[in-house]
């Protein structure tokens, strides 16, 4: 019998067939989908336990293009389940994915092309009606999660009666609140009265807002997700003799008692004082999910499950999706397929690296290099303590990734094998690639290069992790100008994706070719920069910082500047961020565009002061300005209000990304976003600057136009 709000509810399956003309045809929305089928075959359960129907999704191509769920692939699901529903002669139903993936969510292809509310609400029903059977069948249900699993993915196993995990899952998560949804097909109802609100939230909250962190099948396991875990070499085998032994109760599965008083409510104010200190009210989408989570303690299936409905109505139609939607197309597509790029063939083979310099700086890059490339990595410093402090700090970082089980003892101690360090610059004799990461100082570099180039063979690449100097300066004294490239990581190194690949006015498609190969096999995100002053993100970021401390200038309270942009909703507020890069190395990159943008760029006397008097730490341990800090930032004035703050930052990226696209600086305003996302934290609920800066009004209000066709789904607020 129905519930009276399935009663209520009219049937999705309605809406998809066209058959209702108020909801619209989803399916031709939906025409590109590649449907994952759900290929069911009956297999003996070993022991005597009986028959059971084993589905595989499967969408017919590799791992290289995930199974996902679109009104296609639900249907085709929703058929296998009703099939096995109907039989009397299987004991129970169990779910897995092809080779190397579970499922990894909704297919997103043909949500920006729905046209109301009441569409959006169709899609969450279809799931929600599709993925319940699996928990209502009169047989128990197995999710047997072979590979990687997302959104949805995760969700179907949730509505099974067990779950499975292989060791080898790379990723497990439900990233919703990451791109401007919920987990909207029971995620945020099955999931906390499974393992209660806190380690709940922690996958639906935290994890999504900690850059999309992936859970891997042990910690999946040992969250109490999964049941039972196995190896990735008989996986499917070993979870069918342990489903046999479930069926015939040999096996016991037994789960802790989800505590629904105090705990529960804990956990919820804790990941709301969460979200306010990193969104601020920013972002609705993680919110939402919270409110979920929240009353799930409460409510019934049915009840939780219309709420997801609603929440998922409300959000796909809203410009946070649209803004998360179109930054994940870049970070997933056009981030693999980097404009510009000369012919893969040109690349030549990195066999060995060098790296000037032994700092901090040097001996992540010297880490990575030797993590990725699996090639000796060599470094230089001018004297035996820095070298030594250099190369240690390698070992021991090599050390913390032995101890937390992300490395064997084999691979440690090759790893440390492959890192040394030497005095001389002859150890470069034989690399094919040296990186300089030395005092940002043009005619330092100059040095170092000269030094470099006459040790090494005329086709090793000459690579710049410069932040704001010019390439072209830089190579201007060599003999071989046109193998000098900019390779600018940012810090730090292991955690953001950005690369800015600098061509500098003589570089060659050789070393360019090269430093988008190695930058590919670093996995990082590499985007093409001309050679100008601070390339992009340092660019926008200086000048965003530029207006707060111009703000303070004028007399407004530090505090009171610092706190203007957090309606943006940005990882760190402004002087926080300027403490992470250095207050010095900041002045630097100022003075640098100020030199060359005197128009439009200044620096801060302030700031200035600050450097001056040896201070690093703006903040004290209590999250405070430091009082000499907060005395040195004093000034005379009015000041400005947090609105007039907001106005001029979000005015003044407006104008300088407009005359950065002018010039040329990159191929398009996507990679402006794809910059700001991997290398300065900007959030997916801005969809990156420019089609925030499009749907806040600001780019025709200071440029006269768009940065992107209004067609694209951004409309002005």
């Amino acid at each position: 019998m129905s519930s009276p709000i399935e009663e209520a509810r009219p049937s999705p399956a309605t809406a998809l067939s066209g058959d209702a003309p108020r909801h619209g045809r989803l399916s031709e929305l939906f025409a590109g989908e590649v449907v994952t089928k759900a290929l069911a075959r009956d297999v003996e359960l070993p022991y005597g336990a009986g028959k059971a129907v084993l589905i595989t999704l499967d969408n017919g191509h590799d791992h290289t293009k995930p199974n996902t769920f679109g009104p296609g692939g639900l249907l085709s699901l929703g058929e296998a389940i009703d099939a096995a529903a109907a039989r009397t002669d299987i004991a129970a139903v169990a779910i897995t994915g092809k080779p190397f993936i579970f499922a990894v969510g909704a297919d997103l292809t043909g949500v920006p092309l729905l046209q109301n509310r009441e569409q959006a609400h169709a899609i969450g029903r279809l799931g929600h009606d599709v993925f319940r059977k699996l928990g209502e069948l009169n047989v128990p249900t197995f999710a047997f999660v072979n590979g990687a699993a997302m959104g949805g993915g995760v969700e179907v196993a949730l509505h099974c009666s067990y779950r499975t995990v292989s060791s080898g899952v790379p990723a497990f998560s439900l990233p919703e609140a990451f791109l401007g949804l919920v987990p909207g097909w029971g995620g945020t109802y099955l999931l906390p009265n499974l393992i209660g609100a806190e380690k709940a939230l922690k996958v639906v909250i935290e994890n999504p807002l900690a850059q999309n962190k992936q859970l891997k099948g042990p910690k999946v396991f040992e969250m109490g997700i999964a049941d039972a875990i196995f190896e990735p070499a008989d996986f499917v085998e070993e979870s069918l003799r342990w489903a046999a032994k479930v069926v015939k109760g040999e096996i016991k599965v037994e789960r802790p008692e989800v505590d629904k008083g105090e705990a529960w409510d804990q956990a919820v104010n804790n990941a709301r004082f969460l979200l306010e200190g990193k969104l601020h009210g920013a972002a609705p989408a993680p919110v939402r999910a919270l409110e979920l989570v929240a009353a799930a303690k409460d409510r019934t299936r049915d009840e939780g499950f219309a709420a997801e409905d609603d929440a998922l109505a409300d959000l796909i139609m809203s410009d946070q999706l649209k803004a998360g939607l179109y930054a994940f197309d870049l970070v997933q597509k056009r981030a693999k397929r980097p404009a510009g790029a000369p012919d893969k063939s040109l690349a030549r083979k990195v066999t060995k690296v060098g790296v000037v310099g032994a700092g901090l700086m040097a001996g992540q890059l010297a880490l990575l290099f030797a993590r990725r490339l699996d090639v000796p990595v060599v470094l230089t410093d001018l004297d035996q303590d820095r070298l030594d402090k250099g190369v240690g700090y390698v070992h021991g970082e090599i050390d913390k990734l032995l101890a937390k089980g992300r490395v064997n003892q084999d691979k440690a101690n090759r790893l440390k094998g492959l890192v040394t360090g030497s005095l001389t610059k002859d150890a470069f004799a034989d690399a094919d690639f040296v990186i300089e990461a030395v005092f940002e100082k043009m005619e330092v570099k100059q040095q170092v290069f000269a030094e470099v180039e006459a040790v090494v063979s005329p086709e090793a690449i000459l690579a710049t992790n410069t932040s704001s100097l010019s390439v072209t300066e830089m190579a201007s004294k060599l003999k071989h100008p046109e193998r000098v490239v900019g390779f600018h990581f940012f810090n730090p190194v292991a955690v953001l994706p950005l690369l800015e690949l600098v061509r500098g006015e003589k570089t060659d498609d050789a070393a360019l070719a090269t430093a988008f190969a190695t930058a590919k096999k670093l996995k990082k995100t590499a985007v093409l920069c001309k050679d100008a002053p601070a390339f992009v993100v340092n660019r926008l970021l200086t000048l965003f910082m530029g207006e707060v401390l111009g703000a303070v200038e004028e007399g407004t309270e530090p505090e009171v500047a610092d706190r203007a942009v957090a309606p943006l909703g940005l990882p760190m507020s402004p002087l926080l961020l300027l403490q992470l890069v250095g207050p010095a190395v900041g002045l630097h990159v100022a003075e640098t565009l100020a030199g060359a943008f005197p128009d439009r760029f200044h620096v801060s006397e302030q700031q200035r002061k600050v450097v001056e008097a040896g201070i690093t730490e703006l903040y004290g341990p209590d999250f405070q300005l430091d009082p000499k800090v907060k005395e040195l930032f004093s000034a005379e004035g009015d000041g400005l209000s947090e609105q007039e703050i907001l106005d001029r930052a979000l005015n003044a990226l407006a104008k300088e990304i407009r005359i950065m696209l002018d010039e040329g600086v990159v191929a398009e305003a996507a990679d402006i976003d794809l910059c700001l996302i991997t290398g300065a934290g900007w959030p997916f609920h801005l969809g990156g600057i420019t089609p925030y800066l499009d749907y806040a009004g600001v780019s025709e209000r200071v440029n006269g136009k768009r940065f992107h066709p209004e067609a694209q789904g951004f409309k002005a607020l």
